[in-house]
């Protein structure tokens, strides 16, 4: 769909009567509600105004583009206004806005249209174009300026793409940095090589730029870079290309030129909604990073406010204690009570849904309960949900025997039943007993180890936190702190979250001291990387690694493995599994200690790789 099927002679003003961005607004909504375009013409202008509340859509050069997104809109349709003075739209620049065009969607409103509609945005970034609608003298110059812009646009795509559609899909564990990282790469790489690329990520905040079907049948390939599931069966008969999320990072030109050479097998859906299996990872790892990914948000939530609740006093939650306070035990029942209860049925759920499809996820998350109400912890719930998974495995290919007319019933009774039953009953007689004993022991080995082995414990995690910065060995790293959160134990997270922040934060701090060492685009990376490394996102040090792993990686491994081992000499605690610098404040012993054993890492990193580096001429 073009543009100018939503944009018509009728719904073009050239000389606006408006003085204020208020009479704009309403003055382009009398336009679409003569033009029967809108059903409520009053409910319009008041998702338009709810969304100028959040940010002003005057995006400077004189150009602005309030939209919604409303039922009130019968039919999709975009408005054009034109002011010779110009008229104040707190616009970001700050300056006067002459050109306005307004977008109504239906809140149904398909992607052709969507789609349609961010093109007129990228239509208005090229100043030629705007001068010519700056200067028609009708409406239909208008709509020819349009018209012809929009070809040259469609052409060019078109060109660019030739007849190889190359798609892809990125996702990580956490969904936080790798995930983009990945998404960005490809997307610089493809476009350096004149190929156009679509890719859709898996993150946190859910599925963004999702592929259509469309989209799909016309790809020559599709790359999905994940570590975790994603939705696979929507590929079945296509070229699929299935690699660790790492490699679109470090290797975009080759996952590209495989896609182009389709030197990839042809991928065959399981008949599942969500299946993937990926040659380059599979088993344990992608199994446990789906469990991790979807138990993150409890941890994180659930750990903050348990250790924010100490502030209050280590027994504040305690109606028995005399340090008693009610915030520091509502505090305690969210977060320990309720998210933190959460983690280990939900790791285990997940795992078992990884291993087995939906049908794993209920028996899962039974024994994952069991681990954790039965003092099994988080050993336990690993245990669960890998039982759970295969038991489950072994069940469809038992009942696969059974007559077809039962197939209905499977998912609905049987799976359940029996998965939660001979999952319950392992756990209840052969895991928990044992598993609870080796915690018990670990425990209380942690608790005598000496000051010479708690550094070297200390100097092993904070190296292993910058090893593969995200990968699997970090994740372990990490997998483990939590375990000993769960068990009491806040030692080891607090060297493995100083030992990930280290390799973002010696970088950025490498970048700025050694100023010489390293180009443009890697300065400017070294700004994100402050930030990053004081919000304990490890993966900020990715590309700085990828581009010199002989100097980068060994610098930051030292660094992190020195800020281990000194959090452990510092006789540090963190109680909550993520956070950074925002946590810092909560630890368990001197913050003060805490912060000095992240800067020194910090500066010995930076320290390393400035001697290390050469000079660059750009």
């Amino acid at each position: 769909m073009r543009i100018t099927d939503l944009l018509t002679e009728d719904t073009i003003i050239l000389d606006l009567k408006a003085q204020t961005k208020k009479e704009v607004i309403e003055e382009l909504a009398n336009v679409l509600e003569k033009t029967g375009k809108l059903h409520d013409r009053e409910t319009f202008i008041e998702a338009i105004f709810a969304r100028e509340a959040q940010s002003t859509t005057g995006i400077g050069e004189g150009i602005a583009i309030p939209h919604a997104k409303t039922k009130a809109v019968r039919t999709p349709a975009v408005v054009f206004g034109r002011s010779k003075d110009g008229i104040d739209y707190d616009a970001l620049d700050g300056k006067q806005s002459h050109l306005f065009f307004m977008i109504a969607a239906p809140e149904g409103a398909n992607n052709t249209h969507l789609e349609a509609l961010s093109r007129l945005s990228t239509l208005l970034m090229d100043s030629s174009f705007r001068s010519k609608i700056e200067n028609a003298l009708t409406k239909q110059q208008v709509i020819q300026a349009i018209q012809e812009k929009e070809g040259e646009m469609m052409k060019e795509e078109k060109q660019s793409f030739g007849n190889k559609k190359v798609l892809a899909v990125t996702a990580c564990p956490t969904g936080i940095a790798h995930t983009y990282m990945a998404a960005d790469a490809l997307k610089a790489k493809a476009k350096e090589m004149g190929i156009d690329i679509k890719v859709e990520t898996n993150g946190s905040s859910g599925v963004k730029n999702e592929l259509t079907q469309q989209e799909i049948d016309e790809a020559v390939a599709i790359i999905v870079a994940a570590d975790k599931q994603v939705e696979m069966d929507r590929f079945d008969g296509k070229y699929v290309i299935q690699v660790p999320v790492a490699d679109a990072i470090r290797k975009p030109e080759q996952l590209i030129d495989r896609a182009l050479k389709q030197d990839a097998p042809i991928y065959r859906a399981s008949g599942g909604n969500r299946s993937y299996a990926p040659k380059e990872r599979t088993g344990f790892y992608k199994h446990l990073m789906n469990g991790v990914s979807n138990m993150l948000p409890f941890v994180v939530g659930g750990g903050i406010l348990i250790a924010i609740s100490f502030i209050f006093g280590i027994k504040a939650f305690d109606p028995n204690d005399p340090s008693f306070h009610p915030i520091a035990k509502a505090l305690m029942d969210i977060g320990g009570g309720s998210a933190f209860a959460l983690m280990i049925p939900v790791l285990a759920g997940f795992i078992a849904m990884s291993i087995a499809d939906r049908p794993g996820f209920a028996p899962g998350m039974v024994g994952g309960f069991m681990a954790a109400n039965g003092g099994a912890g988080f050993l336990g719930g690993l245990i669960a949900g890998f039982l759970a998974g295969y038991l489950v495995v072994g069940l469809k290919k038992w009942f696969s025997r059974l007559p077809q007319s039962l197939e209905g019933i499977k998912p609905v009774l049987l799976y359940p039943l029996f998965g939660i039953l001979l999952t319950g009953l392992i756990m209840m007689y052969i895991v928990i007993d044992p598993v609870k004993a080796l915690n018990e022991g670990m425990k209380t080995w942690l608790e005598n180890m000496g000051t010479g082995n708690l550094v070297l414990l200390g100097l092993i995690l904070g190296g292993m936190m910058a090893v593969d910065m995200g990968g699997p060995i970090n994740k372990a790293a990490f997998t483990f702190g939590i375990a000993m959160i769960d068990a009491g134990n806040y030692a080891p997270h607090a060297a493995i979250m100083a030992g990930g922040m280290v390799p973002p934060l010696g970088l950025a701090l490498a970048t700025t001291l050694f100023k010489k060492k390293f180009t443009k685009a890697e300065r400017e990376a070294g700004k994100t990387c402050y930030i990053m490394g004081a919000s304990f996102i490890t993966e900020g040090a990715i590309p700085f690694a990828a581009a010199d792993p002989g100097r980068v990686i060994p610098s930051i491994i030292v660094g992190s493995a020195i800020a281990g081992a000194l959090t452990m000499v510092f006789g540090i605690g963190l109680p909550a599994p993520h956070g950074g610098i925002f946590v810092i404040p909560i630890v368990k012993g001197n913050p003060f200690l805490y912060v000095l054993a992240i800067l020194v890492g910090s500066l010995v990193t930076a320290l390393m790789v400035g001697l290390w580096k050469k000079e660059v001429k750009e």
